[in-house]
């Protein structure tokens, strides 16, 4: 039975996973290879390829009997794998200008390769996850990291859009004014926008607007003599119930909050769905969260009321869970 490989190059790790026709995964949990993505096509891939022979390993089957394999990136990039003339953080070597990665890795495998984003590539796990692969169901996930990345997931199918850039939902705007206890508050985001998603709702939020804005008025908390580090500590003292540190979560929540407002009355959606490392923490913290995120939300329609909101399992392996997906998807047409 033919084997789908799925691909996640993140800026220091590459993460895999393997799929066979019956959608069972034949690899649980992190599958991890270094990434030298830093040092240029030609090192980035055989590395690729060199990971992906030990992954199959790992499932105790031959690379021979992978038959495609689906990629997800970070961005900037086109719907077919193009990285930005422009570079970005995860690819600065000279020679990823306006390269085809897609079309590079398929040379170097020998096989057809699919590309998403990671954003996308995570979305459509958290659909998968939910509704299975064949279905007409739609969803809207915001994976929330260094930024905010997530997708859009229409009758089953990721919404890559014209130019590639469907599903940036962390540079939609939202009316962050209307969050209580924001008083003069200006998030600028680093894409140049102001009050987007992103700009409120992600690890660069909490460093750059949140935490400065907390600590301005709470000058003796902890987190005022931590340095740079403060905003990684965020996370868990939130977790453990410290007062300041909940504040800035419940700002995220409520931001999510609007977002999800924003997207009810676009899609219609069967389910809205969370993942990300701000909630990778317990049970009662996650409760909580998506109950501030639901608090957020202004007053829905009755009929639209009972929406789902989830938390987006497997949350490590999401990027290459999903790039299998859609890879496996394209294998069945």
């Amino acid at each position: 039975m033919p084997i789908i490989a799925g691909i996640d190059l993140g800026g220091t790790a590459v993460n895999y996973t393997l799929i066979d026709q019956s959608e069972k995964f034949l690899i649980e949990g992190l599958c991890e290879h270094p990434a030298r993505s830093k040092e240029g096509p030609a090192i980035c891939l055989q590395q690729i390829a060199d990971g992906l022979a030990i992954a199959a390993a790992k499932a105790g089957i031959a690379v021979s009997d992978i038959a495609s394999a689906g990629l997800d990136t970070p961005g900037p990039a086109s719907a077919t794998g193009v990285l930005s003339a422009r570079g970005s953080t995860n690819f600065v070597h000279a020679d990823w200008s306006g390269y085809d990665i897609r079309a590079g890795l398929e040379k170097k495998l020998g096989i057809p390769v699919t590309y998403l984003n990671d954003g996308n590539a995570g979305a459509l796990w958290g659909h998968f996850s939910i509704f299975g692969a064949s279905t007409s169901a739609n969803s809207i996930s915001a994976i929330i990291g260094t930024g905010l990345g997530g997708g859009v997931i229409v009758e089953g199918r990721v919404v890559t859009g014209r130019k590639g850039f469907g599903g940036e939902l962390g540079h939609v705007l939202i009316p962050y004014q209307s969050i209580e206890g924001m008083e003069g508050i200006r998030p600028e985001c680093n894409c140049g926008r102001t009050g987007d998603l992103e700009s409120l709702c992600s690890l660069t939020a909490i460093a750059k607007t949140l935490l400065p804005y907390f600590l301005a008025r709470n000058p003796e908390h902890e987190l005022a003599k931590a340095g740079d580090k403060a905003a990684k500590l965020v996370r868990g003292l939130a977790e453990r119930g410290d007062p300041l540190c909940r504040e800035i979560f419940r700002v995220q929540a409520h931001a999510l909050g609007l977002f999800f407002d924003e997207m009810v009355n676009t899609f219609d959606p069967d389910a809205l769905i969370v993942g990300g490392g701000a909630i990778e923490t317990g049970a009662e913290f996650q409760e909580w969260f998506l109950s501030q995120i639901r608090a957020g939300m202004p007053t829905q329609r009755v009929e639209q009321a009972d929406i789902p909101i989830r938390i987006m399992p497997n949350g490590d392996t999401a990027g290459a869970r999903g790039a299998a997906i859609e890879a496996l998807k394209i294998a069945r047409r």
